[in-house]
C-alpha cells in the first residue's frame, strides 16, 4: 500500500491480518483474530498445547475430542511459522495462525466434527510438513475451504488487468472531451463532462496500487499540503472539480484540466508494462468499499460537484468487476456469494434512487432514514466482502 504523502488521496484502508487467526464466524468462512491472552480464551472449552516446529508438526495432539475447542499453538523452533489446520483428505482450511515466532505461543479456536484432520507446518524459508492425522468421532466440522494459492490467483489478476486497460482507454477519451470543453470556455459543458470522466477512474478502483504517484496526481486531494486547494501540488479530478464549482474561469482550469488529460495518457500508455500483484487482488475487492465508507459516505472528497454518491456506486461497479475474476475461485469456497450478489444488488438499487438526472443527492443532505439504510448496506458489504479478502489470500501448500 502506497505511504500517504502531501496531495495524495487519502490512503485505501485495509485493517491488515494480525499474526494469530481462526476460522469460526458462524457458517461464514472469515477469519478473525484469535486472542494473544490466555483470559481472553472461551471458558469450558477443551485447550489442547501443540507444536507447529517442523521437525515436531502436530506434536501434542493425541486426545481429539468433537465440537468447539482451543489449540494452543506452541512454536519450537528458531524461525517463525504459520499454520494451518486441514481436513486430513482434500486439504481444506479450517483455521490458520501466522508469523508464530520462535518460542511463541497462539491460540487456534475451530469447531471439529467427524473427521480426519492433520496441522500444516509452514516455516518461512522451508518446505511445509504435515503433521500426524487426528480422527474425530462425532459432532459437526465448523467451516473450511480449499486453500487459494498464488498459481490460482494468476489468471484473474490478468483478466482484471486487461479490462482495467480498457477501462483506462475510456478514462483518456472522457478526459479529453472535459479538457476540450475548458479550452472552449464552456464551463457548463465542462461540468457535464467532469463526473463522467471520474466515475470511469474510480470504477478502477482495485488497481490504484499498480498505479503509483499516478494516483496522487490523478485524483489526489488537498490532504496535508500547506496551501491547500491553493497549493501547486494540488492536481487531478478534485483540483478540476474545485475550480469548476467555485466560479474559477477558463482561463484558471486550462493548466489543471490539460495536465489531468496528460497524466491519464501517460498512465494509459505505461499501463501494458505494469504487473499487478496476483495476491492483492481478493484484498481489493474488500477495499474499495471500505475506502467508499470512509471517504464517499461521510461527503470528505467533495470539492463542490455533491457527487460522493455517484462516486460510491462507481465503486460498487468496481468491486462487482473484481468479484466477476474472482469468481470462479469463490464459487465452491465461499457459500455467502450468493447473499453477497443479492446485497451488492440492494446497495446499488438504494443509491441508484438518489440520482435525478444528472445530479445526486450530496452524503449531507440525506435524510436520517436515508442516511442509516446507506451505512447500514456498505456495513454489511464491508463485512462480506471481507470474506473474499481471506479467502483469496494465497497460501503455501508445500
Amino acid at each position: 500500500m502506497p505511504m500517504s504523502r502531501p496531495g495524495a488521496r487519502p490512503p485505501r484502508a485495509w485493517a491488515a491480518a494480525g499474526a494469530a487467526l481462526a476460522l469460526v464466524l458462524a457458517g461464514l468462512l472469515v477469519l478473525v483474530r484469535a486472542s494473544h491472552r490466555a483470559g481472553a480464551e472461551p471458558d469450558g472449552l477443551p485447550h489442547t498445547t501443540v507444536e507447529v516446529a517442523p521437525g515436531h508438526c502436530g506434536r501434542g495432539w493425541d486426545r481429539p475430542v468433537p465440537g468447539i475447542q482451543v489449540f494452543r499453538l506452541r512454536n519450537t523452533s528458531g524461525g517463525a511459522v504459520e499454520a494451518y489446520l486441514e481436513e486430513r483428505d482434500g486439504g481444506a482450511v479450517l483455521g490458520e495462525t501466522e508469523g508464530i515466532g520462535p518460542g511463541t505461543t497462539r491460540t487456534l479456536t475451530v469447531r471439529l466434527g467427524t473427521g480426519a484432520y492433520a496441522f500444516r507446518c509452514v516455516p518461512e524459508d522451508a518446505d511445509a510438513v504435515t503433521g500426524p492425522a487426528v480422527r474425530v468421532d462425532g459432532g459437526r466440522t465448523g467451516p473450511a475451504a480449499a486453500p487459494v494459492t498464488a498459481h490460482d490467483l494468476v489468471p484473474p489478476a490478468i483478466a482484471y488487468q486487461k479490462w482495467v486497460a480498457g477501462g483506462l482507454a475510456e478514462v483518456v477519451r472522457l478526459t479529453g472531451r472535459l479538457r476540450d470543453a475548458v479550452d472552449r470556455g464552456d464551463l457548463e459543458g465542462a461540468r457535464a463532462a467532469w463526473l463522467p470522466a471520474h466515475l470511469g477512474y474510480e470504477r478502477l478502483g482495485a488497481a490504484y496500487d499498480a498505479f503509483g504517484d499516478a494516483d496522487a496526481r490523478i485524483n489526489g486531494t488537498d490532504a496535508g499540503l500547506p496551501g491547500g486547494v491553493r497549493d501547486p501540488s494540488f492536481t487531478g479530478f478534485h483540483r478540476v472539480e474545485h475550480g469548476l464549482w467555485h466560479g474559477a474561469g477558463a482561463g484558471a482550469l486550462r493548466a489543471p484540466a490539460a495536465a489531468l488529460a496528460e497524466s491519464v495518457t501517460a498512465l494509459r500508455d505505461a499501463w501494458a508494462r505494469e504487473r499487478m500483484d496476483p495476491a492483492q487482488l481478493g484484498r481489493r475487492a474488500h477495499e474499495i468499499l471500505e475506502n467508499t465508507v470512509r471517504f464517499e459516505l461521510t461527503g470528505r472528497t467533495d470539492y463542490g460537484s455533491g457527487s460522493n454518491l455517484a462516486t460510491a456506486r462507481a465503486n460498487l461497479d468496481g468491486t462487482r468487476a473484481v468479484l466477476a475474476r474472482l469468481r470462479p475461485l469463490l464459487t465452491s469456497r465461499y457459500p455467502g456469494l450468493p447473499a453477497l450478489d443479492q446485497r451488492m444488488k440492494r446497495a446499488e438499487s438504494l443509491l441508484d434512487g438518489f440520482r435525478h438526472g444528472d445530479r445526486w443527492t450530496p452524503p449531507a443532505r440525506l435524510s436520517r432514514v436515508q442516511r442509516e439504510r446507506t451505512d447500514a448496506a456498505f456495513g454489511d458489504l464491508v463485512e462480506r466482502l471481507a470474506s473474499v479478502a481471506t479467502l483469496c489470500e494465497p497460501r503455501r501448500t508445500a
